[in-house]
Order: C-alpha cells, then structure tokens, then sequence
C-alpha cells in the first residue's frame, strides 16, 4: 500500500518550498490534505476529472453531491458567481476569509460544485444540487495562512471537502487525517492542530431570503441579523467634507430614532486614505451635536459598492464613476440631492473646500434636508 506523505509546515511563517511542493502535487492531480482554521481539506484541482474521481473514491462520497470550491481572494466572486446579491458582499466583507461557505448561483459552464462537508450538522447530508435551469456553487475563503497560500500557488480552482470518510467526524489534525486516509492520499501538510474544529457555516444565497443550509462556526443569529440591516454609503471626492457630513448626520438621526439594524459609511473617489475632516466640516456638524473627529477619509472600492443597499453621490461625474467601478450597482444609486426638495435644475451638491465658510454652510443644509429625507425612509 502506497505511504501518504507527512511534511510539517510552520503555520505561521509557512516555507515556501512546503507550500510550491504542495501545488506542485494538486496541479499534478493528487490529493493533499491541508489545514484550515475549521477543520482539515481534502485539496483537488477540480478542473481534473482523475483527481475528482479519485477524491470522490476516497471519501465515499456520493456522485450527487459534488463539491465546493476553495478560493484565496473574494474576486473570485467575479467570474465563478452570477447575480450575486449585495448581502453576499457584506458576508464577504465581515466573514471572509473565515468559516462561512456562501452558495451562489453559477457562472459559466456546468462544474463539479458544491458542499465543503459531508453533513449538517443535525445529521441530514447536503449538497448544492444542480439541474438545467438553476446551478449553484459553493465558495468558501479559509481564514488560515497554510491554505490560502497553497491555494494561490496551485493556479486551478480547489475542491476542498474535510479530510475524512463521509459520515464520520471531520479531522482537526494531521494524525487524525492519516487514521482515516493513509495511503488513500498523496500528501498531508501539518501545521498542528485546527483552531475552531468545526465545520464552517453554510449559507445559501439564491433566493430572495437568506437560508442557512448549515449552522457551523458562524451562528444563524449572525448571519440573519447582517441580513435583516441595511448600508448606506456616501460617495464624495476626497471624503473629508460631503460624505463625512452626510455620514454624521444620518448617524445621528438613526441614533436619535434608535435604529440599530442600518450601517453608515462614507469613502471618495479620489480620497487620500487616513485624512481627516476639513475644519469647516467639523465646526458644523458640532452645531448639531456630532463628533466626527475619529473619521479618516479612505477612497471607495468594488467591495463598499456591492455591499451597499444605498449609494448616494454628491455629482454625476462620481455617478459615472461609481457605474464604471461597479455596473451591477446602478439600481441603488442615487444622487443626494434627489431627497432635497429642489429650488433650482441643478441636482449636483457643489464642493465646498476652499470656498468661504457660508458655501459651506449653504451646501451644508442642501445635504442636512436630503439627509433628513432619506431617515424617514430608511
């Protein structure tokens, strides 16, 4: 019987040479176990019908239930994903990379996707079923340095199941994996023992409402509370005047209205990351009781866009902007000012730096009244 392989990897500095021969293994279509902060995978290059078939032997897994995939950056959601709705990037934004398993609808052509485990965890077996009007796949970014990096050496697409037979407990460490898979596998890569060592989360975001398929390191109550609040984002140019006065103001009114299911931020689009407000703005929001001295301005990015119920900007040249970064967002794009009540033609909201403290002020109260507006329908 063929010797599966053990080598031991510094799971915090991990050796180059550890994580390229283990690349090296999964692009030749072998299987190697490797450590996430859940519990230990089963890696494939998913592209391979061998290795596939192999993996599938090797568990004892059902031909049925095909696999998810393992990625090392969330631009993966890009190509690998369609329609994928904002609240799939705000679990992106506070989960990945972490023990959460998203299930989207599929792009492209048909591939073997799916579930990252074997079971829920009431016992009942699960996986992303596929037919030819609705296909899903199954996306998953570990939280753990060993696999993310083996992931992006590897250069293909990684299936990546728990490390055991189908139906029996996950393996937490490398000796666990050797006991259920020695000499079933070519390589094992041991960074010690798993952090959490429980499964991650599943959640299944193809229809209106999210459903969780599987309750894991990340709990239901978590998951369905991001679900039930909203996002706003203010767009400026420098977000260290408009925005940031926006920001504060529909804080304060959310405070005041004792909202806590809606999150409030504001970013530019030419935005110098960490600078802070400019005077005039700080001056007048502590008119209003708002302290906004904490703020650093930070320039937006394809993330805060798609993870945004609401985006409103100050001028049509951000619009334009914002819908050259990120098409799919055009729905939830506004102009401030549309919530304004409007005394001239002009739905622009000037930019006040270097102007006299009364333009500020003038765009100020512009901004105040669209504000106002926009809590109330919130």
């Amino acid at each position: 019987m063929m010797k599966t392989e053990v080598i031991k990897i510094d799971p915090i500095n991990p050796e180059a040479k550890i994580i390229e021969k283990a690349a090296e293994y999964i692009r030749q279509g072998k299987l190697v176990a490797i450590p996430t902060e859940t519990v230990y995978g089963l890696a494939a290059d998913i592209s391979n019908p061998e290795a596939i078939k192999k993996l599938y032997e090797v568990k004892g897994r059902p031909q049925d239930k095909p696999f998810s995939i393992a990625i090392a950056n969330d631009g993966a959601l890009e190509y690998l994903a369609a329609d994928v709705p904002a609240l799939a990037y705000k679990l992106v934004d506070k989960f990945w990379p972490g023990p959460l398993t998203l299930v989207l609808k599929a792009a492209g052509p048909s591939q073997a996707i799916s579930g990252e485990q074997d079971q829920i965890t009431s016992g009942e077996s699960f996986g992303f079923a596929q037919d030819k009007l609705r296909r899903t796949i199954g996306l998953r970014m570990p939280n753990n340095r060993v696999a993310l990096r083996i992931i992006e050496a590897s250069g293909v697409e990684l299936a990546l199941p728990s490390a055991n037979l189908s139906g029996i407990q996950p393996a937490q460490s490398a000796q666990e994996v050797l006991e259920y898979l020695d000499g079933k596998i070519d390589l094992v890569v041991d960074a010690g023992a798993t952090e959490l060592g429980i499964e991650s989360t599943v959640a299944d975001l193809t229809q209106p409402h999210l459903k969780i398929l599987r309750e894991g390191a990340v709990k239901k109550e978590e998951l369905e509370n991001i679900a039930r609040s909203k996002r706003v984002l203010f767009v400026c140019t420098g977000n260290s005047c408009r925005s940031v006065m926006a920001e504060g103001l529909l804080k304060n009114a959310l405070a005041k209205a004792k909202r806590r299911n809606v999150e409030v931020f504001s970013a530019g689009i030419a935005a110098y990351n960490c600078s802070g407000v400019t005077t005039e703005t700080a001056q007048l929001l502590a008119k209003e009781g708002i302290d906004m001295s904490e703020h650093r301005s930070q320039r937006v990015n394809k993330l805060m866009l798609k993870s945004a119920d609401l985006i409103l900007v100050m001028d049509s040249l951000q619009q334009a902007r914002i819908l050259e970064l990120a098409p799919s967002v055009e729905k939830r794009l506004y102009l401030l000012k549309e919530f304004a009540k409007i005394i001239d033609n002009d739905l622009n909201i000037s930019d006040p730096i270097g102007q006299s403290m009364d333009y500020y002020q003038k765009v100020f109260y512009t901004i105040r009244e669209a504000v106002e507006r926009i809590a109330n329908l919130l």
